[in-house]
């Protein structure tokens, strides 16, 4: 039996941070993975710091989002001290390309949404020309069919799969425990504390945190939890490494700092499908070369599948077990986005019930659903 003061369980995007935030500020911390073939979206992730599109209908989550854009910097550098792993954050704007005169019209509607949503704070996106993009990006040629683009600020991109090898570099260094190859399969309350239980081992600690994808499905209810959530495939294409070219974070075709470029952001209700199909493909890479027609002769390298956890609003879900206190959940889609409020805020509520403003927006109740009487 292992003993702590605090479990995490899940160690992709969300789970990592809140782990790390907990062992950055002292508490005694566990850290529970599956193994490779577990379906995990922290290795499919795209890496946006995205902040414009998100939130409509739910105006906290716009304004947590942007918070967490906000702390960025700090927490790149934090990282990088704890870990000595740069994440290579840029956060000098983000572009989303619309390639239609209907995207561009339809975009334009859920700014002027969000704008009205937002009120006296500000929503903090334009859509702007075509020849404006052109200026943004002087490394590539914008294809003729671009429309303009929307542009967000606070927008930016960091390399995930160095993000995630930080988060759990820096959760050791720390003093933190981390063990691979242990799914939880079942959780219990002894009276005292709460009892995780892998094929392998046993772990206790009065406080226990879901932060485990698609595996909160099933672990939730066992400490009175309901978290709705949904599995939604995206396909990702990688091109071989070219010269940099493109610095700023575009929303579905983005240069890596190692040189490559990723095309992605398809939405495909496969349920926990995660292969990859030709249709898709060849729909992606057709709308990156309409974007920047140059791309057409650079060679493809990978491709894969990747499953998305989605709630309803397609907002985070944070919440305390009423039944059982000290179990809570977490999750998103945005585990990049929302890595530095996870890191910071959510693993002070988590230690201390600390809450930041309105936190209880976030909450599943949100979708309850009165009975007719």
């Amino acid at each position: 039996m292992h003993s702590a003061e605090t479990i995490v369980v899940g160690g992709g995007m969300f789970g990592a941070a809140i782990a790390y935030g907990l062992r950055r500020s002292g508490v005694d911390t566990i850290m529970l993975d599956g193994s490779d073939g577990s379906l995990r979206a922290a290795r499919g992730n795209f890496g946006l710091v995205w902040v414009q599109s998100k939130g409509m209908g739910l105006q906290r989550y716009a304004d947590w989002s942007r918070e967490s854009a906000h702390l960025w910097d700090d927490f790149a550098a934090d990282l990088q001290d704890s870990s000595t792993v740069d994440v290579n954050l840029q956060n000098g704007g983000g572009l989303n390309l619309l390639l239609s005169d209907e995207e561009r019209e339809n975009y334009r509607r859920n700014i002027d949404i969000m704008r009205q949503q937002a009120g006296a704070d500000g929503y903090d996106c334009d859509i702007i020309e075509r020849d404006e993009v052109q200026k943004m990006v002087p490394g590539l040629r914008v294809g003729d069919g671009v429309a303009g683009a929307s542009f967000g600020k606070h927008d930016g991109h960091v390399n995930p799969l160095r993000m995630l090898r930080a988060l759990h570099r820096g959760f050791t260094k720390l003093g933190g425990r981390y063990f691979p190859c242990n799914e939880v399969g079942n959780i219990t309350h002894d009276g005292g504390a709460f009892v995780a239980q892998s094929a392998a081992n046993s772990f206790t600690a009065p406080k226990i945190v879901l932060a485990c994808g698609h595996g909160i499905t099933k672990l939730a209810p066992m400490v009175g939890l309901d978290t709705p959530i949904r599995p939604q495939r995206g396909q990702v294409l990688v091109t071989e490494k070219i010269e940099a070219t493109v610095a700023m974070a575009l929303g579905s075709i983005r240069q890596t700092d190692e040189g490559g470029f990723m095309f992605g952001n398809s939405e495909e209700e496969t349920g926990f499908d995660d292969g990859t199909t030709l249709a898709v493909t060849q729909n992606i890479a057709a709308r990156a070369v309409k974007a920047f027609p140059q791309l057409e002769n650079v060679r493809l390298v990978r491709n894969w599948g990747c499953i998305r956890v989605l709630t309803p609003d397609k907002c985070a879900i944070y919440d305390e077990s009423e039944t059982m206190p000290g179990a809570y959940v977490a999750t998103s889609h945005s585990g990049v986005t929302l890595g530095a409020v996870n890191a910071h805020h959510v693993s002070r509520w988590v230690s201390t019930g600390e809450t930041p403003p309105n936190f209880d927006h976030f909450s599943a109740r949100r979708f309850d659903v009165p009975k007719a009487a």
